[in-house]
Formats: structure tokens, sequence, C-alpha cells
């Protein structure tokens, strides 16, 4: 999550978003379409097996050797954004095993280099900057990661990240073409790796300037050997800097300006809500009113074409890039809807994205409220008070809050929604390394709602859902049902820096009003109810009242309200 501050540069409070590898893991608010990203799930080509998610957890070698395998083969096909998300989930069952991060980072260097080199923004700023320029860049960002990161940095691993990543980099296929570097022998480039190891192998870098120092001499270094322009080099260095931890990560230009317009819920581009399955771009949720919904595509369709190519070609950063669009600008899809196929074309523009949806009294006679609350964006606080009053009129006696899904978003919006129903006591705490990161958050007695409250939780609500359900349950001040949240109990702050590029980095961790750590643990529910599909084989949303975590709250409201 990010707190709202101002700092050298711009720095934000947004709780990041993360993509949770739990069943259901990979459904994207990526309203332009842009964010798939690091994670992101890509279906097996036809001619291969499907590979299944990593088991829940493994109990001997045999089992784990298994996993390994698994994951072996799906780098040894290069389908490396299916092999991240296989290593997140074999991880996340399995967090003691050291391999499975190693392997995990190692992939993950090869999807943020397909990633960056299929974004046009970052591909214009790489033509646009000169080595001094890129150099510049390189020491902002270590300086931040010096100053506000939540750790105390190593910078040898810094530097051994940078390799692994120039090293992932140079058998890129776009990045070689880019860089004209299509001509040059695995063995050439394979000499330069290992000769830059065995340089860095007998030093030891203790502050940032030696990582600078190490990533201007790689540069040179690249230049004399393979001929490559010494800015790539230096960007691969900066972008590889930039993943301190899981949750800290390099923004492109493109995906700066996402994350501003996901902080301000306004968006431009189709109005959907997708997910990769199957090799196409399964729609999820369409906004109503916005321009899927006007052209007629509905939750379950699923895009399998854009600009005239198979989304199976084009993979799923190109098949993003070609989505994304100004105001205005025009995209032709191809859309499997059941039975039929059909060419359609669309055109983007703003779209408004409510973070309060399906406001509603489920239960008339016992004025049983209900609402999802998808996001914590800055609209969020205004968006729930209209939903608080409209359920209001209608009678709400007792309310049900939907957390589920919920992959977080601005701190001081969590806050905001959290002082609603809490009329005194702290909501949250951060602490960070540096002591500008510390911070309790109080309620306030004026404007509090002392309905019965219910709060929905799953596998993947995160982060500013974390707060938000953790101040609920720590001051009993409602019952919180479903399963174990996320368990993302950090902050992030967005920098700006130049060229329009900028980093999300850790800046604290935030700790519940009992003082219970959220990261890797996550909030347990009161009630416990098994997760279920909430998509029906069609892709249609089930029915509220057929949703099995939404009956349990109803229940409970409706015999604590027959009490009373």
């Amino acid at each position: 999550m990010l707190r709202s501050s101002l700092r050298t540069g711009l720095c934000l409070g947004l709780l990041s978003r993360k993509v949770p590898m739990r069943q259901s893991p990979h459904r994207m608010r990526v309203w332009s379409l842009l964010l798939l990203v690091l994670g992101s799930p890509w279906a097996t080509a036809q001619t291969s097996p499907r590979i299944q998610i990593a088991p829940s957890a493994v109990t001997d070698l045999a089992e784990m050797g298994g996993v390994i395998n698994q994951g072996r083969e799906l780098e040894g096909e290069k389908r490396w954004s299916e092999a991240l998300r296989y290593y997140r989930a074999a991880l996340k069952s399995n967090p003691g095993q050291a391999f499975l991060r190693e392997r995990m980072d190692a992939v993950k260097s090869h999807v943020d280099v397909a990633r960056r080199y299929a974004d046009k923004s970052f591909v214009a700023s790489v033509a646009d900057s000169s080595r001094q320029q890129s150099l510049a860049m390189l020491n902002e960002i270590l300086g931040k990661i010096d100053r506000y990161y939540v750790n105390r940095p190593s910078w040898s691993r810094i530097v051994e990240r940078g390799v692994r990543q120039l090293e992932s980099s140079l058998q890129n296929t776009e990045f070689c073409r880019i860089h004209n570097l299509s001509d040059r022998g695995h063995s050439e480039t394979s000499h330069y790796i290992a000769e830059l190891r065995a340089e860095f192998a007998n030093r030891i870098f203790r502050s940032r300037h030696d990582a600078y120092w190490a990533a201007d001499h790689a540069a040179q270094l690249g230049q004399q050997r393979i001929g490559i322009r010494p800015t790539a080099i230096v960007l691969e260095f900066a972008s590889a800097a930039s993943y301190a931890d899981d949750y800290s990560t390099f923004l492109t230009p493109a995906q700066l300006d996402e994350t501003f317009s996901q902080i301000e819920g306004s968006f431009v581009g189709l109005g959907v809500e997708l997910k990769v399955d199957q090799r196409t771009l399964l729609i999820v949720h369409v906004i109503e009113g916005g321009p899927a919904d006007e052209v007629g595509l509905r939750d379950g369709d699923r895009i399998v074409g854009v600009g005239g190519q198979s989304t199976v070609q084009l993979g799923a950063e190109k098949a993003a890039d070609m989505l994304r669009g100004e105001a205005g600008s025009a995209v032709r899809i191809e859309v499997q809807s059941r039975e039929t196929r059909r060419s359609i074309q669309v055109t983007r523009r703003r779209v408004d994205v409510p973070s309060v949806e399906r406001v509603q009294i489920l239960d008339r006679q016992k004025g049983v409220g209900y609402f999802h609350l998808t996001n914590f964006q800055k609209t969020t606080g205004r968006d729930v008070n209209e939903a608080l009053w409209a359920l209001h009129r209608q009678g709400m006696r007792s309310l049900i809050i939907d957390l589920r899904g919920n992959p977080g978003g601005l701190l001081p919006a969590s806050v905001n929604v959290a002082d609603k129903f809490l009329a005194s006591g702290l909501i949250v705490s951060t602490r960070g390394r540096s002591a500008g990161e510390d911070a309790d958050f109080t309620a306030h007695s004026p404007g509090t709602w002392d309905t019965p409250l219910y709060v929905l939780i799953d596998g993947d609500s995160a982060s500013a859902s974390e707060i938000l359900a953790g101040a609920i349950h720590d001051h009993r001040r409602g019952i919180v049902i479903g399963q174990r949240s996320y368990g993302k109990g950090s902050v992030q702050g967005i920098f700006r820096l130049n060229h329009d590029i900028g980093i999300r980095l850790t800046t604290a961790k935030f700790f519940s009003p009992s003082g219970q750590a959220i990261s890797g643990v996550g909030i347990q529910p009161d009630v416990a109810v098994e997760m279920v599909a909430r998509v029906s084989p069609d892709g249609t949303t089930l029915p509220l009242v057929e949703d099995p975590v939404i009956r349990a709250g109803l229940n409970l409201a409706q015999r604590n309200l027959a009490q009373r």
C-alpha cells in the first residue's frame, strides 16, 4: 500500500496491486488493459500437457522433486509467465524452500524484460536516453532505495540481480532485435556475462556508489565486447535494482500513468476486468456504461484476437500493449461468446471506475444491506458514503461488506472507511527503516455508523483490505467471514523519475490494532467458510443468494437481528 506524503519527487500511498496466487488467482482490474505483467497466467500450448499449479504443501523430497521438475519444464519451453505463476504458487505453499525462491527470481527477470520491451513507452525511453541520462536515473533509483527501502539494502545482491537481469535480456528476441544484437552468437554474449561475473566475484559492494560503478562498468564492457549501447545495459541494472522485493517494481511511463489513473479511479480504456485464461483474455466483469458494455461485451466473453492477430500469436504482454491507446482511438478485437465468434471495434474513452458495486438490500424484512468494495482509491470514501446512505434510506439495520478479491489501494482510503465504523482507537500503524515512515492512524467519533457489521474476506483480499478487516476484527466491531486473507502487510511509495519512468518501492510494514504483523500471516476469519467459485462455468457471476460466504453472513445477520 502507499501512503500519501510529500517527499523528494512524488510519493503517493498506494497499496500495490499484487497478483495473488490462490484459486481464481489472476483477476486484474486493468480498465485500460495495461497491467498484464508479472505473474500473468498464460496457458500452455495445445501440444503440451496442462501443468497444474503446485500442490498445497509437500512433505518429502520426492514430492518437492516433482514440483521442481514441473517448474523446470515450463522454463525449458520458455513459458516464463506461466513459470512465474507456478513458482509463486509453490513458494506460497512452501515458504521455506530457498530453491523455489531462486527459480522464481530467475524467471521473474525473463518476464520483466518481455514486459518492458513489449511496452512502446519504455522502448521510446531507451531510444531517447543517453548514457549519462540513464546513469542519472540509476543513481536516483539507488538513492531512493538507500533512503526509503524498508530493509537495509544488500548492494551485492542488487548487483547480482543486475547481472542476472542483463543475462535474461540477452536471451530475449525483442531486446536483441531492438539493440541490433540478433547476429551475435550465444557464445559471444555468454562470454561477456561470464567475464562480468568473474570481475564482480572478487568484489564486495558496500554502498550504492559501488552498485552504480558496477552498472557503469558493465555498460562499458558490453559496448566493447558485444557492441550494445550503454544505455540499454544501465537500464537493465536500474530495473533489477527496483525489484527489491515482491511488491517493489520498475514502472515504465505507461505503467506509471496507469498507476496514477488507478489511484484516481478513472481510466482511458475499454472498461473491462480481465484475466488471462486458456491463451485468451477472459472478461470477468464489464463496467456498466463503459465502451465494452456499449458494444455488447458481457461477463464470460473471451478476447481471442487483437488487431487481426490471435492472442496465441501475440502473447499476454503484446496483446495488452495493443489494447492500449488514447481516448478516441479504436481497437478491433475478436470475441468468442460461447458458440459464436465476432469481430468488434471498440473506441477507447475515459471510464470512471466505481470502488463500490452491487449495493442492495438482501433481506428487506430484516434490513440486511450489502455492497462489494472492489478497491481503495481516491473516490472510495465518497462511494462508501453514497452506498451507506442509499441503504439507510431503504431500511438497513445491519451491513455485509464484501472485500473478497479486493487487492488493495490507497492507505488513506482504507483508514477513511474503517473510521466510518470505529468511534475510537487505533486503525493501523506503519513502521519503516526511516522514522518518517512510522505513523499511527486512529479513529474519530464524528460520523461513525453503529450498524452491525459482517466483513467477507478471501485469499485475494490484500493490503488495504486487510487494514479494514484487521481493524474490524481487533476491535470486535463486527464478524469477519470467509477464508484467511492474502497477507500483504507492506507499504509502497511511488516515485516519479526522469523521462516519466517510476519505481514502486516498499517503505514500511503495517500492523493491525493488536500489533499483529500482516505480512505472510493475513487476517484469520471469525467464521470460516470454504472457498467456492463465484463465476459459473459459462462465465457469468452467480446470484448473491447462491454464494455460500454471503449466505453465511446473511444467516448471521438475520439470527442476530432476531435476538435483538
